[in-house]
């Protein structure tokens, strides 16, 4: 039944009256379906007294699991150290996973020592969850020798958010930034600069922690004549290199954003197969290696008439086998920079001025598949559509921040960068582009509103003397 409705048939004034009179509450579940009860259960509140715990008692042999997870949860609230034993009988003996793991939980919100020995041996337990939920029970009593000594065992457990809990418990461990800058500053150097050069040499010379967002795709693998390397293989540990240097220069808990897609190397002749590359699932285990931790993934989906088309032989013989879909999908994968901290404490690093000027307040996606249509340029072959650099600009930095694209091109970026009130960083290692992206920065509405109204070009020899200065 919808939730309208069932707030309609009890109210707060209701739920109140049936919680604080036990045979009133057990008269009332005898003769309701599922979701109401769900509903009440839901709304019950603060239970200070013990007229609900028959009642609720009687649920936790309810068929459905949510009823069950529910009674628990309201169980717990009571904080009754008598109630240790039933909740020690959910845990063990419960067939749904979700009751276990509420029921350790309520065993943790005890707050008694009569339960460390309980939730010691939960530690053990071969769901994941149910000894996170113990590990949370034991830390207040954290500072007891034998508490440490116990939970200092899981730093081997196979359970990699486990594992991360503990070290930090135990050992201190943290990814807290060592950088004394202010969090939305960065160095003057790299302010609205242009940097032609190898960007594996020109990452070198930027200090850490200097950068907010970055928004890049790599080259393809040997699929266009920009970018020729020796094997797959030396291709991933290339890009490996430069995003590891890109996990140094961004700023704590800040976002990295890849634009990845698979790739199609042809055939040399019809005695071969062509080739077809998992480049951003390839990539994606060595990020999480360096220090990202994955956040999202969001679909390019681009018109079907605008992608190769691989799919004319199969509409001509439609044999088995030979189907080849056209791709009309590229991968943005967005990463953070892995921190103890909240997306909450990036926020507050801001006024409240500039938070307010940043926020998204015009339509947006709500889904995480993009429909943009790519764009073609007569000089450069693969160019970001700047609505996507727009997107990922205005969601992923706040009015001022420094944004950056290691693989520049033709400067998109840069130029949603401007339009959007932020400042950019680029480098690019082809000549040839380097007037495509003055070209493109020169297109920015807010040029006039830049301080001293400013940009840079630099080589990369010019750019090292800079930090020297």
């Amino acid at each position: 039944m919808n939730r309208s409705l069932l707030s309609k048939q009890i109210n707060k004034e209701g739920i109140d009256d049936l919680k604080n009179n036990a045979q009133v509450f057990s008269s009332f579940l005898q003769n309701q379906t599922d979701g109401m009860i769900i509903h009440v259960l839901e709304k019950l509140g603060r239970l200070e007294n013990g007229h609900s715990r028959g009642p609720l008692l009687d649920l936790l042999n309810n068929q459905n699991e949510n009823i069950r997870v529910l009674s628990v949860k309201n169980l717990a609230k009571m904080s009754d150290i008598s109630m240790l034993p039933i909740f020690v009988k959910c845990a063990s003996k419960d067939e749904s996973t979700e009751v276990r793991r509420e029921a350790v939980s309520a065993i943790g919100r005890l707050r008694n020592e009569k339960a460390i020995p309980i939730l010691i041996k939960f530690l053990i337990d071969s769901d994941p969850k149910v000894v996170m939920q113990a590990i949370r029970g034991l830390l207040v009593f954290i500072d007891r020798p034998n508490i440490k000594q116990e939970l200092g065992k899981l730093l081997k457990h196979p359970n990699e958010s486990i594992k991360e809990v503990i070290d930090r418990e135990i050992n201190g461990s943290s990814y807290k930034s060592n950088n004394p800058q202010e969090h939305d500053k960065f160095p003057d150097q790299i302010k609205n600069t242009v940097v032609h050069g190898d960007t594996q040499e020109i990452l070198k010379y930027v200090p850490d922690e200097s950068i907010h967002l970055t928004f890049t795709s790599p080259p393809y693998y040997n699929a266009r004549d920009y970018s020729i390397y020796q094997s797959y293989d030396e291709y991933l540990k290339i890009l490996e290199n430069i995003f590891k240097e890109v996990h140094r220069v961004t700023k704590e808990g800040r976002f990295f954003v890849l634009n990845t897609s698979p790739i199609i190397i042809p055939r040399i002749s019809r005695a071969y197969a062509s080739k077809r590359y998992p480049i951003p699932y390839d990539i994606h285990p060595l990020l999480i290696k360096m220090g990202w931790e994955f956040i999202d993934d969001i679909i390019w989906l681009k018109s079907e008439a605008s992608v190769k088309n691989r799919n004319a032989g199969f509409l001509q013989h439609r044999k088995p086998l030979a189907y080849k879909p056209n791709a009309v999908t590229e991968m943005l994968m967005v990463y953070r920079k892995k921190s103890d901290k909240l997306i909450d404490w990036n926020i507050q690093q801001y006024s409240w001025d500039k938070v307010k000027k940043s926020k998204v307040l015009d339509k947006y996606e709500t889904s995480n598949v993009w429909r943009i249509d790519p764009t073609f340029d007569k000089i450069h072959s693969a160019v970001f559509p700047i609505e996507l650099c727009n997107r990922v600009v205005k969601f992923y930095s706040f009015i001022g921040d420094l944004v950056f694209d290691p693989f520049a091109g033709s400067g998109t970026l840069g130029r949603a960068a401007l339009n959007l009130d932020r400042h950019f960083f680029l480098t690019e290692k082809e000549s040839k582009y380097i007037n495509r992206i003055k070209e493109e920065i020169n297109k920015s509405n807010n040029l006039f509103s830049l301080e001293n109204n400013q940009y840079n070009f630099v080589d990369f020899e010019n750019f090292i003397k800079s930090f020297k200065k």
